[in-house]
């Protein structure tokens, strides 16, 4: 009982901080005198600091209480299909180093993407110049279906990986800390944490990338289905028969709003001259920049922000959120252009009930957020009742978390 207090306790601080001993007192239901004598405890073991003070009514003023950033360091890494990005973070998620290394294919073997990882936590530790020691531990975004078990097997037909156990072979080479995840499920978990999903317990947040997926948030918690394999948007149809897919289907929402589909449909309506640029990136940021004066632009958008609708009435329909965020690099790049007329093309594919109920935002954490919430694993993990139960552990035994359990990652000594 006591650690799950702990637990939760620090989750409100995490997430919603700084806050007061009294005001976690009322968040929470605990006693004041629990909270203070649990506060004390985190208190001497550096993981929660003051962080000011704030006026009471007719008293002294509160202070103010959050987890210390210099706890510990956590690092998330986005394999993408053209590239893999590592970033670490402190615990208030200030990112301090990054490195980024391209794929020699979009379907990249598993070593590669294995050797890009480990580089990239290495480079990153070193960049930033923090004790290797003291990183809590790796989190990696991938698409596809992951299992949420020890080896982190995962499926990503796209990618051709059909049970690769990711995580079993990071942790082959490195003694921090592995968790994996798929992409748009750390991408909800970064925008309902600390972007345009905070506050609301009824969220999608829709992936659109190379690849599309998303995350679908109910009463607070992600959804995941039987086997962790809820959220493949993407690969629902949106045409009988239509366009072929990565995933060998033919009609999914991925193939005609995916930054691959556009640019092949621009390529088609182009007399088969290709959309300049030196990645997919490059690529339809000038089929966007052209729009206003190709008639060919115009109309490969036009049908985007059509079909993009139609997929997002989808989740309307299906799931009755609150709120939708669009998010991943090309849905940043597509809303930031067209977010009146992807949400005019919403309207026509939902039902009018449960679309007025409804807004759809941009993600606010920028491009890098599913490597920001592939960082926020290991946070989840750390603020569960059994990791609280370890860091006290450690601290007792003269360190804060990951002191004693993070040595060097393998690859970077």
């Amino acid at each position: 009982m006591r650690r799950a207090n702990r637990a939760v306790l620090l989750t409100h601080l995490y997430r919603s901080g700084p806050l007061s001993r009294h005001e976690l007192a009322q968040s929470t239901a605990l006693s004041q005198a629990s909270v203070s004598n649990l506060i004390g405890e985190m208190i001497g073991e550096g993981l929660v600091e003051e962080a000011g003070f704030v006026e009471s009514d007719g008293g002294r003023p509160r202070v103010l209480l959050r987890v210390a950033p210099g706890y510990g360091y956590v690092v998330g890494a986005d394999v993408g299909e053209t590239r893999v990005q590592v970033e670490l973070f402190d615990l208030s998620m200030a990112p301090l180093a990054k490195a980024e290394y391209p794929l020699s294919s979009t379907t990249p073997k598993p070593d590669e993407v294995l050797d890009r990882l480990l580089d990239g936590l290495g480079s990153v530790v070193d960049r930033a110049g923090v004790d290797p020691a003291t990183v809590l531990g790796l989190g990696v975004a991938v698409s596809g279906v992951v299992e949420r078990t020890r080896d982190a097997v995962v499926h990503a037909q796209t990618l051709g990986w059909e049970g690769v156990p990711l995580g079993a072979m990071l942790r082959r080479d490195t003694d921090i800390p592995v968790l994996v995840d798929n992409g748009a499920k750390t991408l909800g978990q970064a925008e309902l944490w600390f972007g345009a999903g905070r506050g609301s317990r009824h969220v999608v947040v829709a992936l659109v990338g190379s690849g599309v997926g998303a995350s679908v948030v109910a009463d607070g918690a992600s959804y995941r289905g039987s086997h962790s394999s809820a959220g493949e948007w993407g690969h629902t149809t949106i045409a009988y028969d239509g366009c072929a897919c990565r995933c060998g289907a033919h009609g999914c929402l991925e193939a005609y709003v995916g930054a691959e589909g556009i640019l092949e449909r621009y390529r088609q309506a182009n007399r088969g001259r290709p959309a300049p640029g030196a990645d997919e990136e490059s690529a339809l940021a000038a089929v966007i920049a052209a729009a206003p004066t190709s008639k060919t632009a115009a109309k490969v958008l036009d049908d985007t922000a059509g079909y993009l609708g139609a997929g997002l009435g989808t989740l309307v329909n299906l799931f009755n959120p609150e709120r939708i965020v669009l998010g991943g690099w090309a849905g940043l790049a597509l809303g930031g252009a067209m977010l009146p007329a992807i949400r005019e093309a919403t309207a026509r594919h939902a039902l009018r009930q449960p679309y007025a109920q409804a807004t759809i935002e941009l993600c606010e954490l920028g491009p890098d957020a599913v490597a920001m919430g592939a960082a926020t694993l290991p946070v989840a993990e750390l603020l569960s009742d059994g990791g609280i139960a370890r860091a006290a552990a450690l601290a007792g035994a003269g360190g804060g978390a990951g002191r004693a359990a993070c040595p060097t990652p393998a690859r970077a000594r």
